[in-house]
């Protein structure tokens, strides 16, 4: 018996991969987040499969759940949004797993970031403007930041950033982060991601905050922060440089005159 930890992608049910899916569609008992996985991504549950919503469940539930499957030797496919290694509340159930003697493993799945880089048709990392990429959250009703990790600090590198769970807290976002960007930095809000209802708004560290009121959006969304959104002007990357060799490519050799 075996806990598999599958990664359900942003919302669109395309976005899955082969492998999370055939697991799904093979286990005898399916444990999703419905807040944030449509049903659709399990609907290929076996028939007669034990499907659960845990989103109105406590974590002591859904663990006795998967305590009862393992007792009776069947697997669990636990369905998570994006990728279950971002925000997505598997270490505390591993934890416990480990605890219980039960065994796990982790399918990767399209995080949120992503999927808005490629609905956008966007590179977050443009060569001389952003080579990084921060994912990042800022902290309300849910647990603390740890020290260095607030945005007036990891903003001091400039670099592109990708703040979670964070829709509802964009005046803070704004105080901390124009001093360093600049309140005309432009700002991009991608509100679910992935689903029929998919929205990005677009302005800057000065206004969006009230786009997003106008909008109504409170919660399923990511705040995009840097440069990069603006930017058309960049010089090509080296990548595919023919005055820059490498490896696969060498330096041709000039041939010797007759």
């Amino acid at each position: 018996m075996t806990v598999y930890f599958i990664g359900a992608g942003p919302g669109d049910p395309d976005l899955i991969t082969v492998k999370g899916q055939r697991l799904i569609s093979r286990c005898p008992v399916c444990l999703y987040a419905g807040s944030l996985v449509p049903e659709a991504v399990v609907d290929c549950a076996p028939e007669g499969a034990r499907v659960m919503d845990t989103a109105p469940m406590a974590l002591d539930e859904i663990i006795d759940e998967i305590a009862k499957a393992h007792a009776e030797g069947q697997d669990v496919a636990r369905v998570h949004s994006g990728d279950p290694s971002l925000y997505g509340a598997i270490a505390e159930q591993i934890r416990r797993l480990n605890a219980l003697g039960i065994p796990f493993e982790i399918i990767p799945g399209v995080p949120a970031y992503c999927a808005a880089a490629a609905a956008m048709g966007q590179e977050l990392t443009v060569p001389e403007v952003a080579q990084t990429v921060i994912l990042t959250r800022t902290a309300m009703k849910s647990s603390s930041m740890p020290e260095g990790e607030d945005l007036a600090t990891l903003g001091k590198s400039r670099a592109t950033l990708a703040i979670h769970l964070s829709v509802r807290n964009l005046l803070e976002v704004e105080r901390q982060l124009a001093p360093l960007y600049g309140a005309d930095c432009p700002v991009i809000v991608a509100y679910r991601v992935g689903w029929p209802d998919e929205m990005f708004l677009r302005g800057t560290l000065s206004d969006i905050r009230e786009k997003v009121r106008a909008e109504k959006l409170t919660r399923t969304a990511l705040v995009f922060v840097g440069r990069v959104f603006e930017e058309t002007e960049f010089p090509d990357s080296a990548l595919y440089d023919a005055a820059q060799p490498h490896i696969l490519r060498p330096k041709r050799k000039v041939a010797a005159p007759a």
